[in-house]
């Protein structure tokens, strides 16, 4: 969850067509950013209630890890609007960088809430067991660690109390989350890496886009730092 400054707004790019978001667009895109844990969570209940095979031989694993996706992929949403912004000039897209950087929050934690209710029946004892002897349990609780206080100063009001200089350093940390998210994946599933691989290009883009806009910056002395990342935005 990045820093989210309030800059002017992008430039729109020579022949790009004005846009206005139709006011129902954040509710319907909310509303399907959680139908995927509606989802596992019915096919959770269905394999062990009813007896079917919605997630497979293994279904708590295949819900960890659907949910572990599911995480990187808000993450990557969440650092695409202000590319995506600058692309095209649509500076309403900021509108919708917290919520997405806020549903990346929820699914980490309903990834872990898994891996601790579901997978170890809160024992705790072979969590830290876990924790210490296996290095991708590690790096994955290392990164929703991280996310907690990025999840909790996401407001409007954390930014003004903590000052926008601050605010932006402290959410920086979102790049450090996705590299240790894209780790985690890749230690867990061992050898079939396409996956975890593909993720980790598609934040390599997107590191070295804001890497590229903070270099032509530089070179036209500007004094605007790129925001891009999490929450917050004035609504």
């Amino acid at each position: 969850m990045d820093a989210a400054r309030a800059t002017r707004p992008a430039a729109r790019p020579r022949g790009a067509r004005a846009f206005r978001a139709p006011p129902w667009l954040k509710g319907a895109l909310f509303a399907i950013s959680l139908l995927p844990a509606a989802w596992v969570i019915w096919a959770l209940y269905s394999d062990f209630a009813r007896g079917t095979s919605l997630l497979g031989a293994n279904p708590i694993t295949e819900a960890e890890h659907f949910t572990g996706k599911w995480t990187l992929r808000f993450l990557i949403v969440t650092l695409s609007i202000t590319p995506l912004r600058r692309l095209t000039g649509w500076n309403w897209l900021v509108r919708y960088r917290r919520m997405f950087g806020l549903f990346a929050f929820s699914y980490a934690t309903l990834h872990l809430s898994m891996y601790i209710g579901v997978d170890m029946f809160f024992d705790f004892g072979d969590i830290v067991h876990d924790v210490i002897e296996h290095p991708y349990i590690t790096i994955g609780m290392a990164a929703f660690v991280l996310l907690v206080p990025l999840a909790v100063t996401s407001t409007n009001a954390m930014v003004r109390r903590l000052g926008g200089a601050r605010w932006r350093m402290l959410h920086r940390l979102v790049y450090v989350v996705a590299v240790l998210g894209v780790i985690h994946f890749w230690w867990a599933v061992k050898k079939d890496i396409a996956e975890p691989l593909t993720y980790a290009l598609i934040f390599a883009v997107l590191f070295l886009a804001r890497l590229v806009f903070l270099a032509g910056k530089r070179r036209a002395g500007g004094a605007s730092v790129w925001n891009s990342g999490v929450p917050p935005s004035s609504h």
